[in-house]
């Protein structure tokens, strides 16, 4: 049978089945949910863990990375496509370091069922792989097209494929920064472990629906994991995330709410090379809304050796790896574009208590290695066999990103502290804008609260109105005591009794990063 008749013949029975339930009285509502996922989980926990098998043929596991990208889905097999339905899934052919297949199923109101891999599915380019040996082969993972950016084309919104990664967008966005169902002892001498979706539930939309529900399971040596997605495309494109997690073993380092991205250089940290592009990374800063209020903004860094800080909160009301810098002469890169790449912050939904946001900055030689991570680490170390719940949204977001209310730093530059000598000083320059800056009648009004660590001796500060931009320019110069210990650094602008900026903090590393 042809493919579009075969398909054709899928919904048309699918349809007659709704019919059939309907007609008998049965409800059409789902019979799946969180819960369900959960139960797997627990059980999972329960049993010895097993480790996945490489069933890839060996075609398959020896395809170059361009040979790979040459393996495309036919946007006209797409799942629900024809349906008339707001959303479509697309999927993801295994190979190279795509390894592992998981299971996707359909939720519907006739039931659950799975959605085999069809090699016919797919368009292999100028690849030569037989696929009749593709049979039962499973999916590397799957993305959702929908509407976005215009009502006569799904553009794609939220990709899910290797480990428990997963990234989204929001309207006029780039793919950059990615977010993870779970991180584990990342950043650990002992070395970090990678839990993986293994199975996922996409519950079919109706024709009016804005948001999708996804359900995956989580599995790995030490920890299993129930997952509820709930995916609402927009300009700013929002997922709420549930989860509840099961142990099977002690964890040293539990990182929730994950977020991965990539800091080579940029206007705090030169590139080390000649490049013709100011600043290259999918996020520039880590930004933190604290319970009591504070706003703390630390700038990333790409270190010379792994360089892992963390800010201790209680009840944070978010945290996130932002892309501030949103003009395209930051960059000057026509194919990254990576002025368009999304900001990514977790606002946590209820109460997460005493624990810590850990921020981890990995040292890369380029542009493409993941090598910044953030997550939260809870307090209260997690137990084996005890459920631990945790609910947040996450937002996809660009020009309306999460800022503080007060004024927010907009550039950190370093340089030498004199350029006209090399006296082994430093100055860092940092400007402030919005809030109560552009309402400031006199620049006394204004005054800059600066502290170093030990291992640093501010030399000189200066605050001042930025005649140019309307905001306030903060300038220091400093020397480093021990070139192999790192220099901690807090700034902040105050005016008439209080503070009126977030809190900058700069971590020097050391070795001269």
């Amino acid at each position: 049978m042809p493919p579009r008749i075969a398909s054709a013949f899928r919904y048309a029975r699918r349809g007659i089945l709704v019919a059939i339930a309907l007609l008998i009285g049965a409800s059409p509502a789902f019979a799946f949910d969180f819960d369900d996922v959960a139960e797997r989980a627990k059980k999972l926990a329960e049993q010895p863990y097993k480790k996945p098998e490489n069933k890839l043929p060996r075609e398959l596991a020896e395809l170059t990375y361009d040979q790979y990208r040459d393996i495309r889905f036919k946007p006209d097999h797409a799942w629900w496509h024809g349906a008339k339905l707001p959303f479509e899934l697309q999927f993801f052919h295994p190979g190279i370091y795509f390894d592992q297949s998981v299971r996707i199923y359909e939720i519907s109101s006739t039931g659950v069922h799975e959605i085999h891999f069809d090699a016919d599915d797919f368009d292999y380019g100028k690849n030569k792989i037989d696929t009749s040996k593709l049979k039962d082969l499973g999916f590397s993972g799957f993305r959702v097209h929908y509407p976005l950016n215009s009502p006569n084309y799904k553009d794609e919104v939220l990709v899910f494929q290797g480990a428990s990664y997963f990234r989204a967008l929001g309207k006029k966005q780039r793919y950059g920064l990615s977010a993870r169902g779970l991180a584990v002892d990342t950043g650990l001498i002992s070395g970090e472990e990678f839990p993986r979706f293994v199975d996922f539930w996409v519950a079919r939309p109706s024709p009016k629906d804005k948001e999708l529900i996804i359900y995956a399971l989580l599995d790995s040596k030490r920890v299993t994991g129930a997952y509820r997605f709930v995916l609402r495309p927009g300009s700013d494109t929002t997922m709420d995330v549930q989860l509840r997690l099961y142990l099977r073993d002690y964890i040293s380092k539990v990182g929730l709410a994950p977020l991965t991205s990539m800091f080579d250089f940029g206007e705090n940290q030169r590139s080390p090379i000649e490049d013709y592009r100011p600043e290259v990374h999918d996020s520039d800063g880590l930004s933190i809304q604290s319970g009591t209020g504070e706003w703390i903004w630390r700038p990333l860094v790409n270190p010379t050796r792994l360089l892992t800080t963390s800010f201790g909160l209680t009840n944070p009301l978010g945290f996130g790896l932002m892309q501030r810098d949103r003009h395209f002469y930051d960059y000057e890169d026509l194919e990254a574009r990576y002025d368009l790449r999304p900001s990514a912050w977790v606002e946590p939904l209820g109460g997460w208590g005493a624990g810590r946001v850990e921020l981890v900055q990995i040292p890369s030689p380029d542009e493409y290695n993941d090598n910044i991570v953030a997550f939260w680490v809870p307090d209260t170390p997690l137990t084996p066999k005890k459920p631990y719940d945790l609910q947040y949204r996450l937002h996809w977001q660009m020009e309306d990103q999460q800022r503080p209310p007060s004024a927010y730093v907009v550039q950190t530059r370093r340089g030498r502290g004199d350029p006209r000598s090399n006296d082994n000083t430093l100055r860092f320059v940092v400007d402030f804008e919005g809030g109560a800056l552009l309402k400031a009648k006199d620049d006394s009004e204004i005054d800059a609260i600066v502290s170093v660590g030990d291992n640093g001796e501010l030399l000189e500060k200066q605050s001042y109105r930025n005649d140019v931009t309307g905001g306030w320019r903060l300038s220091m110069r400093l020397r480093r005591v021990d070139d192999s210990k790192p220099v901690e650094m807090r700034a902040y602008l105050r005016g008439p009794g209080s503070a009126v900026s977030e809190t900058w903090s700069y971590i020097l590393p050391p070795g001269g990063s």
